[in-house]
């Protein structure tokens, strides 16, 4: 890859500051996860809940996309990326100020940070319009990078709430949203291509459209297990491997930024040898990497006597058992793939709908939430019914199967309609 020409295409000040305003977004989106551990242990709810409610965020901002990105093609990316980050930033304020003391108040506070996750709306489009189809896999993977927030959460937020208590988090996380918000304000451009104004029959033509559907459902697998892994591991590692609330986020940390970091490198594989074939492999891998999951064995928990002071202890890092570092190595593999899935999902979407990036972005994204959402109730549904995750990994390693499936029926028609007139390999 050429970056110099890459530079030279498109607005790079855009792009990054489309990636950093993704990253800090996506960081507050999924707070709940690693926060989770201590803010439902404080309120005395049950595991199954728990699962509950790192999904709420998920959902939310699945459903937000949509308006979002309608709002993004009628006022601008800029002008609606700025009111979407205040809100998000008056939210966090009014938690970290008053605190949390309800179930409900914790729900609510989901839907706030919703709207951080439907960023992606805005976001991904605004660095598309500006890059020709030769780029749209690399630069789509660069913006969507942002997604690496998860694993800033995941390193930082435990330690942070052990040290300084979960409500203060809310105050640490502000400056970072304050600082890129101030960035973006400054360095953001909106594409000079002209935008028309979208309604929800715009959504309804698009849906009437196959390819709208399979694009929905191959991010679903994608990005929905990125996402929802990323908010349902902590849960997981605590209760299935007994480790404690920091040694859990630092395993998610290395799971997760596999799929932020190899994001990029799937749009550019999928650039290379095209986003089909590119998807084809990645699926099997995928699909491995859960049922390898669903087949492991729960760990031993540590003597009271090794339980440290932790407010959520357990195993320290260094102390786990080999059977906790062996299941964070699949989940690394498997979420190295999920990520460049990612990538190359968006590879080739801006092909298939170039003059309809915004609303296939918004359908294409709230899908992937959708997966996200539905992943992590699986688990909780998983473990209530029957007190173990194994089923629930089950399920979605059958999924990236319909997906190859899928794949199959569409490839050679892709290939010969709009993918041969598209100037790029699909």
């Amino acid at each position: 890859m050429n970056l110099k020409a890459l530079k030279q295409a498109g607005h790079w000040p855009t792009l990054l500051a489309a990636f950093l305003y993704f990253d800090v977004s996506f960081m507050v989106w999924v707070m709940l996860g690693p926060l989770s551990l201590y803010i439902t242990k404080e309120l005395g709810l049950p595991l199954e809940e728990k699962f509950t409610i790192v999904a709420i965020p998920i959902l939310c901002g699945a459903i937000l996309r949509i308006p979002l990105g309608m709002l993004a093609d009628h006022f601008g990316p800029k002008r609606t990326g700025i009111l979407a980050q205040l809100t998000v930033i008056l939210g966090m304020a009014y938690v970290f100020i008053f605190g949390l003391h309800s179930k409900l108040e914790l729900q609510a506070l989901g839907l706030v940070l919703g709207l951080a996750g439907a960023s992606f709306a805005v976001a991904l489009p605004q660095a598309s319009r500006w890059y020709p189809p030769k780029y749209q896999g690399i630069v789509m993977g660069i913006s969507g990078a942002g997604n690496m927030g998860v694993v800033l959460d995941s390193m930082i937020v435990p330690w942070l709430a052990e040290n300084f208590g979960w409500q203060a988090v809310f105050g640490f996380l502000l400056i970072p949203l304050l600082l890129v918000l101030v960035l973006y304000s400054f360095m953001v451009k909106d594409a000079p291509e002209k935008r028309t104004p979208v309604t929800l029959g715009n959504y309804g033509e698009l849906l009437k459209d196959a390819d709208s559907w399979w694009f929905m459902f191959f991010y679903s697998v994608t990005f929905g297990g990125f996402v929802g892994l990323g908010n349902a591991l902590p849960l997981y590692f605590t209760n299935w491997y007994h480790v404690s609330g920091i040694a859990a986020g630092l395993m998610v940390a290395m799971v997760v930024f596999a799929g932020s970091m190899f994001r990029p490198v799937g749009g550019l594989m999928a650039d290379r040898i095209g986003g089909v074939r590119s998807l084809q492999v990645l699926f099997v891998i995928v699909s491995i990497c859960y049922a390898t999951i669903a087949l492991m064995p729960e760990g031993p928990a540590p003597d009271i006597t090794q339980m440290t002071a932790a407010k959520v202890s357990g195993w320290s890092l260094l102390a786990m058992p080999p059977i906790a570092w062996a299941s964070t190595a699949i989940f690394f593999f498997g979420t190295m793939a999920l990520g460049m899935g990612n990538g190359a999902v968006f590879q080739l979407v801006p092909l298939r709908f170039r003059g309809e990036i915004g609303v296939m972005t918004g359908l294409v994204g709230a899908a992937g939430g959708v997966g996200g959402f539905f992943l992590a109730k699986a688990l909780g549904i998983s473990w209530a019914d029957y007190h173990s995750f194994g089923p629930g990994f089950s399920l979605f390693a059958v999924l990236p199967l319909f997906g190859l499936f899928g794949l199959f029926v569409v490839k050679r028609r892709w290939r010969t309609t709009w993918g041969a007139v598209s100037g790029a390999r699909v």
